[in-house]
């Protein structure tokens, strides 16, 4: 049995490491135009999912989630937790709005998830109304990536760079296609509900930090256990333009400068931008038949996840893999 995994992102490398551990027999191939400039290398990779992140049902939403968070929780429990930079951070959520820091997607699954008190409120200026401090995990986008490819390679999974025109050009040569490709799949599958939304990042150095803090949605210093933090952010809907905006980055370092005041001492490092593949309607797993007028095979779509493909994307994959499985079974591949 031969599956393709198109896509060389977080969402994309994950997929295949569960298809691997599923199905130890296939032969299994990783197709991406490229594995190194994705989405997923600019993202901070804290497990935060906000409340407004979706599924075709809650129930669904909730199981993603879940299984997201054990798969991460494994690996840091794991020998291979700083190698995958898989790790545990602690931090503050502030916000004038009591909805930004209630989270039913996060309370009672992470070990705390609090009310900070009056001299944690102190301690970050008078200008909040609410706050909440939160244990959780946190995953280095750059070493996990590294991690998952030399695992798949390690395990006999072959790593092909090019680009895919159309799914069906892989039908005569896979009996099942795994689609991962995130903003990509608004032009690879005609779905018009995949729309950009860019982001925008500062890392400085700042090794005295160790917790997180966020201001609001747009308002966040995360530090990531490669010696570098994350100062952010941006959310500009339908921008594909990747330039750096100088005036966005002034006003990103401004806003956490005053959060963070200790910032002020920080070493700027790089600027980076990212187009999150959000889709309208929540995220898409689902499987689809494609054929091109000779040859017949399954496509598992798993894409559309935004600002949350580090996060939720052990959950999603999962589920995909769930599903494919069932599609092999019903045509008698499996």
């Amino acid at each position: 049995m031969k599956i393709a995994v198109v896509g060389g992102g977080c969402v994309g490398l994950t997929t295949a490491l569960i298809i691997q551990e599923k199905l130890r027999n296939a032969h299994l191939d990783l197709i991406a135009e490229n594995f190194e400039q994705t989405t997923s290398h600019v993202a901070a990779g804290i497990f935060r999912v906000g409340a407004a992140y979706s599924s075709p049902s809650e129930s669904i939403t909730r199981k993603w989630i879940t299984d997201a968070y054990s798969f991460y929780e494994a690996i840091v429990k794991s020998r291979e937790a700083s190698e995958a930079g898989v790790s545990r951070i602690s931090g503050y959520i502030f916000s004038n709005s009591h909805d930004n820091v209630k989270n039913e997607w996060m309370e009672g699954l992470v070990p705390i998830y609090r009310r900070v008190n009056e001299s944690e409120m102190i301690m970050f200026g008078d200008n909040w109304k609410y706050g909440c401090f939160i244990s959780t995990l946190l995953t280095q986008p750059n070493q996990y990536l590294k991690w998952a490819k030399n695992k798949l390679i390690q395990s006999g999974a072959i790593l092909i760079t090019k680009p895919i025109i159309s799914l069906k050009e892989l039908a005569k040569d896979y009996d099942l296609i795994m689609n991962c490709t995130g903003l990509g799949a608004k032009i690879l599958c005609q779905d018009r509900k995949m729309i950009p939304i860019k982001g925008q990042v500062i890392k400085v150095r700042a090794p005295w930090l160790r917790t997180f803090s966020y201001g609001e949605i747009n308002t966040y210093v995360i530090p990531g256990s490669d010696g570098l933090t994350t100062l952010g952010g941006l959310r500009d809907f339908e921008s594909s333009d990747l330039t750096v905006c100088p005036y966005q980055a002034a006003a990103i370092r401004d806003r956490c400068e005053r959060l963070v005041p200790s910032l002020k001492k920080a070493e700027l490092v790089a600027h980076k931008t990212g187009l999150r593949p959000h889709r309208e309607g929540g995220v898409r797993v689902e499987v689809e038949k494609i054929n091109d007028g000779s040859y017949c095979s399954a496509v598992v779509h798993n894409y559309g996840h935004g600002g949350y493909g580090i996060c939720t994307a052990p959950g999603t994959s999962k589920y995909a893999v769930e599903l494919a499985e069932d599609a092999l079974r019903t045509s008698s591949k499996l």
